[in-house]
């Protein structure tokens, strides 16, 4: 079969073939935090209907890590019988294709594009106040300097901010565990708080996490070191990062460039991270993103190549405007990525696995409910 229906394995983990459910906002939670029926309504129908692995949206490990008053979160036990529920009732599905329906969570902390309203197409950009639910007085990152206009200026983190939060991403893997997820994300792009660390045009620190990159990715190797200390050795570990902040166009300024991030795939492999989630941009307002369809599968490939360069192994995942299956398959064929991250496309067809495969020339087992189709 083409690559794109060929199974995977990661750790203990066996995708039945290469489509992946991208993380993606919902805001759809409770006000404490709690996932809903909403979500597993999201989840279910697309792990139902073939798709390798679904992925809950960001969820934060602290209150104030989310980005609005409807985000997920995991930063107490009271969470984890909501995010079990979802668990379970994926894997009690009977999926396409045969097996045990598989979930993963993405874990993160806003940063300073916390406390904001939800974002949805055609809404204004507005932050949270407290009347709204929101925390405008607890919205923290490397350095004080806000995303943009209207978002909050953050507060400066200290040293003991910093290990209170990487002490949060560890007790919030936990719970994921015990929840009983599949596979553990960290959220480490788009201008989310470990993001805006590894990137000079949002951390202009002067102590042990600001500087080189090496000092900039101080703060989410300890978020992964802590993870991988609390969980299981059989648990996938994947960290999504922005490969490039798009702004090759403004060389003067201060920036996360590809460059930055194969040095930093090769730190994060040494960390026993497992997926290499590749995506781009977040960070400054001023980026300019190229259009083009799977736009980001060509930083996917490069950190790929150098990686293989280096001697090292480590499932690369593209993502971004992968919008049919013979894009999809170009990714996985031709070895710019292992994994293809799908989000909208999945939103405008959720049984978009079958008609990829059929598009292919695959044949794929339909669930016996719908066999009749």
């Amino acid at each position: 079969p083409p690559t794109l229906f060929q199974p995977l394995q990661i750790r203990n983990l066996t995708l039945r073939n290469r489509i992946v459910v991208s993380p993606m906002g919902m805001y759809s939670s409770s006000p404490s935090g709690n996932l809903t029926s909403f979500h597993l309504m999201h989840h279910g129908q697309f792990a139902f209907r073939g798709a390798a692995l679904t992925i809950v949206e960001v969820t934060a490990v602290t209150p104030a890590g989310r980005s609005s008053p409807a985000d997920a979160g995991l930063w107490s036990d009271a969470h984890t019988a909501s995010h079990k529920r979802v668990v379970d009732f994926v894997h009690g599905l009977d999926a396409s294709g045969g097996g045990k329906a598989k979930i993963g969570i993405q874990l993160g902390h806003a940063g300073r594009k916390a406390s904001m309203l939800p974002i949805y197409p055609g809404r204004p950009v507005v932050r949270a106040e407290k009347a709204d639910g929101g925390w405008p007085d607890d919205v923290c990152g490397p350095s004080a300097i806000p995303f943009r206009e209207n978002y909050v200026v953050p507060r400066e983190m200290s040293e003991q901010d910093i290990q209170e939060v990487v002490e949060a991403f560890g007790k919030a893997a936990g719970r994921a565990v015990a929840a009983g997820f599949d596979l553990i994300e960290v959220h480490a792009a788009h201008g989310y708080l470990l993001s805006s660390f590894l990137s000079p045009a949002s951390n202009t620190r002067c102590d042990a996490y600001g500087g080189g990159l090496r000092n900039r990715a101080r703060f989410l190797l300890s978020v992964l070191r802590e993870i991988r200390r609390t969980v299981p050795s059989t648990t996938p570990l994947s960290v999504r990062i922005s490969a490039t902040d798009w702004m090759q166009h403004s060389p003067e300024t201060p920036q996360f460039t590809l460059d930055d991030a194969i040095a930093l795939a090769l730190l994060l492999v040494d960390e026993g991270v497992d997926v290499l989630d590749v995506s781009s941009g977040g960070n400054n307002v001023e980026q300019v993103v190229p259009a083009a369809p799977s736009y980001q599968t060509y930083l996917a490939g490069q950190i790929k190549t150098a990686l293989r360069d280096a001697g090292k192994e480590m499932v690369v995942a593209g993502v971004g405007r992968i919008a049919d299956a013979r894009t999809a398959e170009a990714v996985v064929g031709e070895g710019k990525a292992d994994l293809a991250f799908v989000a909208t496309e999945f939103l405008r067809d959720a049984n978009l696995v079958h008609r990829w495969a059929e598009e292919l020339g695959v044949g794929v087992e339909w669930p016996k409910q719908y066999a009749r189709a």
